[in-house]
């Protein structure tokens, strides 16, 4: 696997909420590089800031102050549309909550965000196949996400997550929910998908499941701590 490039870039990020007449600084002062290929772990106790960092690289939310930079774009100077193309197209999510509409099938929820970008109905069912069938899973289709294991919800997020091929994975706690079977099933998925250069930023409470990332970021109180290899 070939280091291209850096896809994400903080420098100097600071990010701060007001409540009533407080201000509350969540970030404070984060530098950080990451590599095309690398699978990263961000780690710390809660109220660390790894949410909140993990969702300023999700383009889920703004730094108050310094740069970002995702994929060579300053993200500061980047339209709300512009922003959710890239959250639909460049970045593929992953929540502990699986975050699956239970109204329609498995088949169908993989198919979404191709169907947002303008994919054609007979190619995205026949991605949308392949990629359930990748991750184990195929043999479910017809069925609702709230007919299927926990365990089976995240394979089919996971498949969501590939849908429009894109450049980074975010996972937010992707074994939060699961069972340690299920959740040494859902790691070497992704473990896999690393292989294949992915790169892959996962925010994550358990020391166990980073054996396979290739650097562990801890974060406390709104710092980096260190950068483990």
């Amino acid at each position: 696997m070939n280091v291209i490039s850096k896809v994400i870039e903080l420098k100097d990020i600071h990010k701060s909420y007001r409540i009533g007449d407080s201000e509350f600084t969540v970030l404070k002062g984060i530098d950080l590089q990451i590599e095309e290929g690398e699978f990263i772990a961000l780690m710390g106790p809660s109220g660390s800031g790894k949410s909140t960092l993990l969702n300023i690289v999700g383009c889920l939310d703004r730094p108050t102050s310094g740069q970002f930079l995702l994929l060579g774009q300053e993200i500061s100077q980047t339209s709300d549309d512009e922003l959710a193309r890239v959250r639909r197209e460049e970045l593929g999510f992953i929540f502990q909550t699986f975050n699956l509409i239970g109204r329609i099938s498995v088949l169908k929820n993989v198919e979404v965000p191709m169907m947002l970008s303008g994919v054609t109905r007979e190619k995205r069912k026949e991605r949308a196949l392949k990629l359930l069938e990748s991750v184990g899973i195929a043999h479910r289709i017809n069925f609702s996400p709230q007919n299927i294991s926990g365990g089976e919800r995240q394979r089919v997020a996971i498949a969501r997550a590939l849908a429009n091929n894109p450049k980074i994975i975010i996972a937010d706690e992707p074994t939060g929910n699961l069972d340690l079977k299920n959740s040494n099933e859902v790691m070497k998925i992704l473990s896999n998908l690393y292989k294949e250069g992915r790169t892959i930023i996962m925010v994550t409470h358990n020391p166990e499941i980073t054996e396979n990332c290739s650097r562990v970021i801890r974060l406390r109180d709104g710092r980096i701590l260190e950068n483990a290899s």
